[in-house]
């Protein structure tokens, strides 16, 4: 084939459709599964690549028996593609919601240790916009990374930490938010008035896998004491069966100390009097780089930052 055509010419002969018609070929993977998630004749599919191949003048999808796959060329329109589309799908919310500010749709997400700022500011918000609704992913670091970069959500709140490239990302700091340990309020631990990181380590502790960034940290902060790691852990990112077994009274666990009053008034939680050495816990707001937020997002990370003001500034007068 012969070489890229000029932009102007592109502009001319490129269609929206056709863009389509690539990205569920390659997605289903043939082209007769493409023409029938799209509802269309296989022939129609067959001539919009056609087209499309004819107007960038390369070869965007190696044929075989076993079906179509994108040739190197094809993924790289497809990456832009899906963010063409994406942005498409946010101008027709944008205009939405500028004809109508008090609805719309927020599709975020956020870490579990972030839940507690994040709902915070979910309840500020539909309060004053009660038909604004939001689809909120809650998973680790690396699952929020992959859906922000598949554009599946437009941000998330979350640790902040060094695989967060500023050629990638645009991060927005809220706070400092420390690990504090915590049992239930019946728990023997919870009567001394000082304890050592020595002490917790035959304790009976329910944490986030290690893989996680705040099972990692805990259990980096007994090595960094030269101290074995806890004998008796149960790993589960679960928070949910994580507060079930510290009502039991017999195991410990970690909260960041900005969800402890919320989570007390529920679980009957208390801080435990031990300090767990080791870096910085700053959570902030993640959006993909050059990528316009819509207005509601924009609102929400007003939000967000008005709750963790307070937040910030108590951590600043505590130094």
């Amino acid at each position: 084939m012969g070489p890229v055509v000029r932009l102007d010419q592109l502009e001319r002969r490129l269609k929206l459709r056709e863009l389509r018609i690539l990205l569920a070929v390659v997605k289903t993977g043939s082209m007769a599964k493409g023409a029938a998630e799209l509802g269309i004749s296989q022939p129609n599919v067959s001539k919009a690549i056609s087209d499309l191949e004819h107007a960038f003048g390369v070869r965007l999808l190696d044929r075989s028996p076993r079906g179509v796959e994108a040739t190197p060329y094809g993924l790289a329109l497809i990456g832009r593609g899906t963010a063409v589309f994406d942005e498409l799908r946010y101008a027709v919310k944008d205009i939405a919601f500028l004809a109508d500010p008090t609805s719309g749709e927020l599709r975020s997400g956020c870490s579990d240790f972030a839940a507690g700022a994040v709902g915070q500011a979910i309840d500020r918000m539909s309060r004053e916009y009660p038909r604004i609704t939001f689809d909120v992913v809650s998973a680790d670091a690396v699952a929020l990374r992959r859906e922000l970069r598949g554009r599946n959500i437009e941000l998330f709140v979350g640790i902040l930490d060094s695989s967060l490239s500023k050629d990638d990302f645009d991060t927005e700091i809220l706070y400092d938010d420390p690990l504090v340990v915590v049992a239930d309020a019946q728990h023997p631990l919870v009567r001394r008035r000082s304890i050592g990181l020595a002490q917790l380590v035959n304790e009976a502790w329910v944490l986030p896998p290690a893989t996680n960034a705040a099972g990692s940290f805990v259990r980096d902060a007994f090595e960094k004491m030269g101290l074995a790691v806890p004998n008796t852990i149960v790993s589960t990112y679960s928070t949910i069966f994580r507060h079930n077994l510290i009502a039991t009274a017999r195991f410990i666990t970690i909260l960041p100390k900005s969800m402890l009053p919320v989570m007390a008034r529920d679980h009957s939680l208390k801080a435990l009097p031990v300090h767990l050495p080791g870096q910085r816990r700053t959570m902030a707001i993640v959006a993909l780089k050059n990528r316009t937020l819509s207005p509601i997002a924009k609102l929400f990370i007003e939000n967000v930052c008005a709750v963790a003001r307070p937040t910030a500034k108590a951590k600043k007068n505590a130094i």
